[in-house]
């Protein structure tokens, strides 16, 4: 009985047959599922890359670029003074060291008194002008005087040589009239040489002085830009802060020697950041000019977002401007993908409520939609980048000196503040020409 109940293996498997579909169904099914998640997920992200991934370009390859300004003294000296240290603030025209001004103040004390020295010896020009005038009218006088005395002798002469035949007139008389006629010729050359003389003592007088007055005689001109320089140097023992910013790199110290053009600090605008974002050779085919660009920060994270706009793409790779270029000719070479620099312009209000650091690293992306704008910029800038008037100041002061030292020693008063140094021309000349306008006009 139990071996008729046993199942045998045919029907075993007869048994296990009809199971088998049910089994490739389920893996069909499964398989089929996962094709239509990866379609589907391909045709997404083919629909992402086409709609929106292919209007951005973008590159971590970012850093945050800005201005160091090198504060370098224009004069040698002594430092006696240091006003400012790493990461404060300073204002434009703060001084930030002061030099020992000991030799500056020497200089335009000599300078100044070559001032007064030149002023003195051109009036002495035009005051000569008027004694050599009188020179020629008394040489010429010393004419007229002696061609009457020839008149005279000639006519004595005459008298004595009509008498001297009747032995009325002795013959050592009529030869004391012919020696007075001869002396008074002799007088008379000598007059005309001396009015040559004065003529052309005159003429080379107001060479030196004619067209010109006092104020702006070369001589004087000359000793004032020494003033002038003397004066600057003085000013230049301070060294002022050329923009706003922060102080960086700080090498100067207290009684050092530093010469002319040493670097001393450096001054960092943090309102005048940029970012310098190394984009792919490929990348570089739809970036343009003023496209606009959303950068993050590492140091604020991506919950602070910068606004920028794309302001010029670099003329060369990094490599190219290289201390030392690659030399791709060689059998050993390896093709790179190159980076381009692309400088992008941030909105200050940004920057300002956010500030950054120079070298900080940056995300930049690129929104390439619209790509009628430029690749390389096709005219010269119209302003400045930056620049500052803390240096022209310093002239203002040199000025008025001149114009002190010139008043003083042509016996006026200083001119007013407003009139700019060593061009009191007019005013200068009625005090100084005053006394030769009629010799320069005289006859030579």
């Amino acid at each position: 009985m139990s071996d008729n109940n046993t199942p045998t293996p045919a029907a075993t498997a007869a048994s296990a047959t009809p199971e088998a579909p049910s089994g490739n169904g389920k893996r069909r099914r499964a398989l089929t599922a996962l094709a239509a998640v990866v379609i589907v997920a391909g045709g997404g992200w083919g629909l992402y890359e086409w709609l929106v991934a292919s209007h951005y370009e973008n590159t971590d390859n970012a850093y945050v670029q800005g201005n160091v300004i090198q504060i370098t003294p224009q004069i040698g000296g002594t430092v006696m003074a240091i006003n400012a240290d790493d990461t404060d603030f300073v204002k434009a025209g703060q001084p930030l060291v002061q030099l020992d001004p000991a030799d500056a103040k020497v200089a335009l004390e000599q300078a100044e008194a070559a001032l007064a020295q030149a002023v003195r010896q051109v009036r002495t020009l035009y005051a000569n002008n008027g004694s050599l005038a009188a020179q020629v009218s008394l040489r010429q006088a010393d004419i007229v005087k002696a061609q009457s005395d020839i008149a005279k002798a000639q006519d004595d002469l005459q008298r004595r040589r009509a008498l001297s035949g009747n032995g009325a007139v002795s013959k050592e008389e009529l030869n004391h009239a012919e020696t007075a006629l001869d002396n008074a010729k002799s007088q008379l050359a000598a007059a005309q040489a001396g009015v040559v003389a004065a003529r052309e003592q005159l003429a080379s007088n107001q060479s030196l002085t004619e067209g010109t007055s006092v104020a702006q005689h070369p001589s004087v001109l000359a000793a004032a830009a020494k003033v002038r320089e003397a004066y600057l140097a003085t000013q230049r023992v301070a060294m002022p802060a050329p923009v706003d910013g922060y102080v960086a790199k700080r090498t100067v110290q207290l009684g050092q020697r530093v010469a002319a053009g040493t670097p001393m600090m450096s001054i960092v605008p943090l309102n005048q950041l940029w970012v310098d974002a190394n984009f792919k050779e490929v990348q570089l085919r739809n970036i343009r000019i003023d496209q606009p660009v959303k950068l993050t920060a590492d140091v604020y994270g991506k919950k602070v977002e910068y606004t920028g706009k794309v302001a010029g793409l670099g003329v060369g790779t990094g490599s190219a401007f290289a201390l030392l270029p690659a030399q791709n000719a060689t059998g050993n070479w390896i093709k790179v993908v190159q980076r381009v620099p692309v400088r992008i312009a941030l909105d200050p209000e940004q920057l300002k409520a956010n500030p950054l650091r120079i070298g900080l690293s940056m995300d930049a992306e690129i929104d390439i939609t619209q790509k009628g704008g430029k690749m390389l910029a096709d005219a010269p800038r119209a302003t400045a980048i930056s620049q500052t008037q803390v240096y022209s100041k310093l002239d203002d002061g040199a000025n008025a000196e001149v114009d002190r030292i010139v008043a003083a020693n042509l016996g006026r008063s200083a001119p007013g503040a407003a009139q700019p140094a060593g061009r009191a021309a007019a005013t200068s000349a009625t005090a100084g020409n005053a006394g030769h306008t009629a010799s320069q006009s005289h006859p030579g």
